[in-house]
């Protein structure tokens, strides 16, 4: 695996490209499926993840259809397969946390599972009962991270969040935010309570977390997850009517999933993204993203640049 830093400089840029030069000569397709994969440290621990995960938001909520559960079944089969890690859901997903447990009976190569999700309710005691049913539902020991979801109640979640950690019931604590909304307030939490993760929206087009959320997670030594990353799809949409630039095989790209998903993770203080697709070929498509060159500052302010004007 290649790690990446998260240290906030050109160095950071630079240093990934590098690492990767021994593939340079090969075709930017073969070099998007092939060598060292980009992992990223948690600072808390230092522990490194993957920089591509998955998000469950709508796509596994296919209750018991069982034509769909077997999609899904080949969905994350791709996605360990090509060295994934973080799988993210929430109660609020419907049926996507059965959905996972199903999957995860059924796929091999699972060892790297970081599995993540939240709490999303009101009251302590509800809280505890949810994250006990996530639990059951995934067919999981224990979560590597729980995060209190959309900041609902979290002031009682975070007590009993603190001491499951403490007695080794889950590894991280996190909070997250939706686009747009609670900004403010997430800056308050992160620079006051014990969080490890923190996650938020970011992607090419939607920049308002470079302001104040990515500097403060970079001080506060957070790890980050970048959601929406295809605005539930509509960027995709809106960028596959044109044709990708020539260009974007200086960084390794051979669609727009990997070109819009490796902005985010070039970003040196984001940890990870978690796209979500209900189809195994867009998974292969943006599990492209973990190999090859990663943009360069310059680089990433002419992706930003030739988006905007599509």
């Amino acid at each position: 695996m290649q790690d990446i830093g998260p240290k906030p400089n050109r160095r950071t840029f630079l240093g990934s490209v590098g690492a990767v030069a021994a593939t340079a000569a090969m075709p930017a397709s073969l070099r998007a499926q092939s060598g060292p994969i980009f992992t990223k440290a948690i600072p808390a621990t230092g522990e490194r993840i993957p920089v591509i995960g998955m998000g469950t938001w709508i796509t596994f909520n296919v209750g018991r259809d069982q034509r769909q559960r077997a999609q899904r079944v080949k969905v994350m089969q791709t996605f360990f397969d090509l060295g994934g890690g973080i799988v993210d859901s929430s109660p609020m997903y419907g049926s996507s946390e059965e959905v996972i447990g199903h999957c995860l009976e059924r796929v091999a190569n699972k060892d790297s599972l970081f599995s993540a999700t939240k709490v999303w309710t009101i009251l302590r005691a509800l809280g505890v009962r949810q994250m006990n049913a996530s639990r059951e539902l995934w067919g999981v020991d224990r979560f590597d991270l729980m995060q209190i979801h959309n900041m609902l109640d979290w002031s009682a979640h975070i007590e009993t969040l603190k001491e499951w950690k403490a007695q080794g019931r889950i590894r991280y604590i996190g909070m997250t935010t939706s686009h747009g909304a609670r900004h403010e307030a997430m800056a308050k939490v992160m620079a006051e309570q014990p969080l490890d993760v923190v996650q938020f929206t970011y992607n090419i087009l939607d920049r308002e977390a470079e302001r104040r959320l990515l500097p403060l997670a970079a001080e506060r030594r957070l790890a980050v997850i970048v959601n929406r990353p295809f605005r539930q799809g509509a960027l995709i949409d809106s960028v596959k009517r044109h044709k990708l630039p020539e260009w974007a095989g200086e960084i390794d790209c051979v669609n727009w999933a990997q070109f819009l998903l490796k902005f985010i993770v070039s970003h040196p203080a984001v940890t990870c993204t978690i796209p979500a697709t209900s189809r195994a070929d867009h998974m292969r498509e943006n599990m492209g993203a973990l190999r090859g060159r990663l943009p360069d500052e310059a680089m990433r302010r002419r992706m930003i640049r030739t988006v905007e004007a599509l």
